[in-house]
């Protein structure tokens, strides 16, 4: 029974790399799988659940050698060095690709939106906690809303897949692009205590 259920879930996550979530359904993922058509509704009882559950179960397996990851970076070039071979594996395993299909398929179907935002959840919190850490005795700390960053971080590179696809170079100079600004925050970070005063009120004054 557990052997089969996993099968289904790995089923479902092959079945929308080859054919996208719009080629996925209990006849393709069973038979990716190499089961029943019927066994899909006796475990699961319908393809969004057993969909929410092959999201999550995969998200999580990628999550957690990644988290483990995180605790090791020093600082904001070490948390964009990461990301980079993050975005390599994933590209070259087609996770991001899966969870890119689950987002086109959640905008007009409620229950995958569901599904989708609970595995972006498990990618978001790991890097607002590095965010949050990272950036503790930065100048900006007050000013950053490390939530909502931790979202764009995510969101972009969900984008830099995307992107890849179409136009490998602009993907590489985007990345290239937040390396710069990485190594910007460095270089504030390393200012004497007078020039991050006088930095820390001109950010907030105009950021009023």
């Amino acid at each position: 029974m557990a052997d089969t259920r996993q099968r289904l879930i790995d089923g479902a996550i092959e079945t929308i790399r080859r054919h996208g979530i719009t080629g996925t359904s209990a006849r393709t993922i069973a038979a990716t799988a190499g089961v029943n058509q019927a066994l899909v509704f006796y475990h699961f009882g319908s393809v969004h659940e057993l969909l929410e559950a092959a999201c999550l179960a995969a998200t999580e397996a990628r999550v957690a050698p990644f988290a483990a990851r995180l605790d090791e970076v020093a600082d904001l070039r070490g948390l964009l060095d990461l990301g980079r071979r993050l975005h390599a594996e994933e590209r070259s395993l087609g996770n991001v690709m899966v969870l890119a299909q689950m987002l086109a398929g959640a905008q007009a179907d409620p229950e995958l939106a569901k599904a989708t935002s609970a595995a972006l959840g498990l990618w978001i919190r790991p890097i607002e906690r590095v965010l949050d850490r990272l950036l503790a005795d930065s100048p900006v700390a007050d000013l950053v809303d490390t939530a909502g960053l931790s979202r764009a971080v995510c969101a972009g590179f969900i984008g830099l897949e995307l992107f890849e696809g179409v136009d490998p170079a602009g993907a590489h100079a985007a990345l290239d692009a937040l390396e710069r600004l990485a190594a910007l925050v460095d270089v504030v970070q390393e200012l004497g205590p007078v020039a991050r005063r006088a930095l820390h009120a001109k950010l907030r004054k105009s950021a009023t």
